[in-house]
């Protein structure tokens, strides 16, 4: 699994101690991950973990209705199905992905194993459960207390930040699900994004043109959100902490 090792992209594998990636590495299998693929349904048992190397999933919360609203999101920042590291053996969430892309899986008990064993591991995992917890806080005072457009501004951003692209394959209706509100808030707050010449869209693409300007527009959430990012991209942040 040498070859493996050096194509690490998950962020949190990359993290690790090389003696703490070694224990992991021959159980780690790389998955294609489709748009739409649903990593976890509610009451999903939680079999195996993800480690996202490419692309990006939603953590959405579902109402009797089928609503929706988006409480996470995960890139190669991230991992899928970290509650089952924590005992956890159902899904409480709806995980789907929004953007295409891979990931490396693991078994969940193997995986267990090795968070159980290592405090290495441990410290960069729940890092991310952290940062995962403290966006989910954020996400909700947002919803609550900012506008369709400040929050339409900075999810595009953050999910931007995420895949490192600034052109995103989205519907307007798939945004809408995210957010949490009717498509034609959407449309009306994208539009107005459109006409000041912050994104191009053009049907399934979104294209992000002046990212100062969308983030002028975005809430104070953004800003917040930007700053844990960047503790989890950066590599001395974890091996400060091993």
């Amino acid at each position: 699994m040498a070859s493996l090792q050096l194509t690490v992209r998950n962020r949190l594998l990359a993290a690790l101690p090389p003696r703490d990636l070694d224990r992991l590495l021959d159980e780690l299998r790389p998955v294609s991950l489709p748009k739409k693929r649903v990593l976890y349904a509610v009451g999903a048992p939680l079999d195996h973990v993800f480690f996202i190397e490419e692309g990006l999933a939603s953590v959405l919360t579902t109402m009797e209705d089928g609503a929706t609203s988006e409480v996470g999101m995960v890139g190669p920042e991230g991992i899928i199905g970290a509650s089952a590291l924590l005992g956890g053996r159902h899904s409480g969430q709806h995980i789907v992905m929004q953007l295409p892309g891979t990931a490396l899986r693991i078994g969940a008990a193997s995986c267990k194993r090795v968070f159980d064993d290592s405090p290495g591991v441990r410290k960069v995992i729940l890092r991310f459960v952290e940062d995962l917890l403290n966006l989910s806080a954020q996400t909700a005072a947002c919803n609550r207390l900012h506008s369709v457009e400040q929050r339409c501004a900075r999810w595009l951003l953050m999910a931007s930040d995420r895949v490192g692209s600034n052109v995103l394959g989205l519907t307007q209706e798939f945004l809408s699900a995210m957010l949490g509100v009717r498509r034609s808030g959407v449309s009306e707050a994208a539009a107005e994004l459109r006409r000041s010449g912050l994104i191009r869209y053009r049907r399934g693409e979104i294209t992000l043109v002046d990212r100062a300007g969308l983030e002028d527009a975005a809430c104070e959430c953004y800003a917040a959100d930007r700053q844990r990012i960047e503790r989890l991209l950066d590599p001395e942040v974890f091996r400060n902490k091993l």
